[in-house]
């Protein structure tokens, strides 16, 4: 059996390359000297690879002479995450979630200081929840929500503490009370509502992450509470933790 070439790698792009992800790197930029020994090149190639990426606005030109990298190389890599299919990327895990449970399986994003489901799949017990797709709940109150909340809430804390509104008897409506709850997601690795948002529907959820760290979104289970039994908490609780990290690291390979 023939093995395959090697591919041909362009020495100019892997140079220019190479320096854009030196100074991203980097907080204050370098200048010409340091970049080119630090990288092996030539400071003639390096002024040269360094002009061109800034007359692309990869690299900006600092006035004591430093470059230093802009946000365009962030920008596009932000654009591969908003054509990122994160339906198609959860739909097995949707499906494996359904098949241990036969509950209510969400597929939820962020919007503001609110959830927006974007995927489902109903429950086939005689007794479940039900949220349309395109349906919103607050941050606060299902367990999408809170295990999002969870992930950003250094960012969000203020001003959800500053909109705590009263859904049923179970909902969290102090700042300390929510403090307690993010600490205990975040230790728990999953989020549950108690009958939050819902009388008497519990749910599960557990954040999906991106390679570079940042949440894509979340899955979560809907439960009735009398469909609960002994147990059940716990273990519907780590299905839906496992299944959120699979997806994260098929995340990883795409």
């Amino acid at each position: 059996m023939s093995k395959e070439p090697e591919p041909r790698v362009d020495s100019t792009l892997s140079k220019g390359l190479a320096i854009l992800e030196k100074l991203s790197s980097m907080k204050s930029g370098s200048g010409v000297s340091d970049l080119s020994r630090e990288l092996g090149l030539t400071k003639s190639n390096t002024f040269r690879l360094l002009q061109t990426l800034t007359a692309l606005g990869y690299v900006r030109r600092e006035p004591d002479r430093r470059y230093a990298a802009t946000l365009k190389a962030w920008q596009v890599g932000r654009s591969v995450v908003e054509n990122l299919n994160l339906r198609a990327a959860a739909s097995q895990m949707l499906l494996y979630l359904s098949e241990e449970t036969k509950e209510t399986i969400y597929l939820a994003v962020r919007d503001g200081l609110n959830i927006v489901y974007i995927d489902k799949i109903e429950s086939t017990k005689p007794i479940r929840s039900w949220n349309p797709i395109g349906g919103a709940a607050p941050i606060y109150c299902v367990g999408t929500g809170k295990a999002l909340l969870a992930e950003d809430y250094r960012l969000l804390r203020d001003e959800v503490a500053a909109n705590l509104q009263p859904f049923t008897d179970r909902t969290i409506t102090d700042a300390a009370a929510l403090d307690k709850d993010v600490a205990a997601t975040k230790l728990r690795g999953y989020a549950i509502d108690t009958g939050e948002f819902r009388p008497n529907v519990l749910s599960f959820g557990a954040a999906i992450h991106l390679p570079n760290g940042e949440t894509a979104g979340a899955l979560g289970v809907s439960v009735p509470d009398i469909n609960l039994g002994e147990g059940d908490s716990d273990r519907i609780g780590a299905l839906v933790q496992h299944a959120a990290s699979t997806v994260s690291k098929n995340l990883r390979r795409l």
